[in-house]
């Protein structure tokens, strides 16, 4: 299996059914970091928020937040 990941449009979820996709964006990142903390980089779930996050979230966002996230000043939190 290769570490590529294929970037594809995240399902609808009903939970975010506006176009506005910001708290989608932010809530499968943060979503994604929980999970692996409590499940692991390779339990299957946790790879449909990254694919998520990847997929709708802006590119400067995303390079922000793994700053904060590695300095401990993200504003939400990632850990369980």
């Amino acid at each position: 299996m290769s570490d590529e990941i294929k970037i594809e449009t995240a399902p609808f979820d009903a939970r975010f059914p506006n176009t506005n996709q910001s708290k989608h964006c932010w809530q499968s990142y943060s979503d994604y970091y929980k999970c692996i903390d409590a499940r692991g980089e390779e339990f299957t779930g946790c790879k449909q928020f990254l694919k998520t996050f990847k997929s709708i979230c802006p590119n400067e966002w995303v390079t922000k937040w793994d700053e904060q996230r590695e300095e401990g000043i993200l504003p939400f939190k990632v850990k369980v």
